[in-house]
């Protein structure tokens, strides 16, 4: 029981690094670096809680959340496929920009720097008798944990076995080949990135929507977590969502572990020192994408 209990906090815990992380992939696929995921989450969930305070409604606060996504990495592409600006530089302002951003329309809306108002999180879907298992009965109940396993399904065959897939793979490994066969590196760039803030923008709903409300910084670095699963999962959507269970796993055994004879310094420190062991596990067997982070320019080709 105890075991089951751990593994549905831990899935639970994985879903927004799951879905920040398979963005991510999407990204670096095409070509682009995605530093900005946790620009992309905070975004995200500050206007799931703006679209559900105002309608009351958690599934208009679903669509903000993407709208928001979906506009900050139009602003990551436009700087660094259409202008070839550098994309760690980008990805970081983005982040800059997304906390100096939230908190001032924290403070302006709702009048507080730390927190916002409950907000209504998604409705459990209906599931009969399985509602009843321990752990397990919430986690499939929960429409964004159902979401998220589908995703991770759809987003490895859309990368792997659709001709966009190929396409967009092309554009982080011979995006000169790409240009010279009559396709647009610069479109399928773009396209690659608005997928990650979507994708990413939805991992800030969750959070929002699990905690009924927005903080100030909630993210947590959850983002850079996401990041580092997404390499050591080698850029590949499905073991990325393999690596965000491991540090789901991680997170889940901290939580435990609150109260115990451990120092509270080193369970908070947790997360962060397995993703610190997995990337220097892994992290000299895992190849980038052979254009990845490399500007292309149209003209030059």
């Amino acid at each position: 029981m105890i075991a089951l209990l751990f593994l549905a906090a831990a899935l639970r815990i994985s879903v927004p690094y799951a879905l920040a992380a398979m963005g991510s992939a999407l990204s670096e696929r095409g070509g682009v670096v995605c530093i900005a995921l946790e620009g992309l989450m905070l975004n995200g969930a500050l206007a799931y809680t703006l679209g559900a305070y105002a309608t009351n409604d958690p599934w208009i606060g679903i669509g903000c959340a993407l709208l928001a996504g979906l506009l900050t990495a139009w602003l990551h592409a436009e700087a660094t496929v259409r202008f070839r600006a550098d994309q760690i530089t980008t990805g970081i302002g983005i982040n800059l920009l997304a906390a100096g951003l939230t908190r001032f329309v924290l403070v302006q809306v709702f009048h507080s720097s730390s927190n916002s108002p409950r907000v209504p999180g998604l409705p459990p879907l209906p599931i009969g008798a399985l509602a009843r298992l321990p752990g397990i009965g919430d986690l499939l109940a929960s429409p964004l944990v159902i979401a998220t396993i589908v995703l991770v399904v759809l987003v490895q065959l859309l990368l792997f076995r659709t001709v966009f897939g190929l396409r967009l793979r092309a554009m982080g490994e011979r995006p000169e080949a790409a240009a010279s066969l009559g396709l647009s590196v610069l479109r399928y760039r773009f396209a690659g990135v608005l997928l990650c803030g979507l994708l990413a923008s939805l991992g800030g709903a969750w959070l929002a929507s699990e905690q009924h409300s927005f903080t100030d910084g909630m993210t947590g670095g959850r983002g850079y977590i996401a990041l580092a699963a997404m390499i050591v999962g080698k850029w590949n959507p499905m073991g990325a969502a393999a690596a965000c269970l491991l540090f789901g796993a991680a997170e889940a055994l901290q939580i435990t572990l609150q109260g115990s004879a451990f120092p509270s310094e080193v369970l908070q420190a947790l997360p962060y020192l397995v993703t610190m062991l997995a990337l220097a596990g892994f992290i000299g067997r895992a190849v980038a994408p052979r254009a990845d982070g490399i500007p292309f320019d149209p003209e030059e080709h």
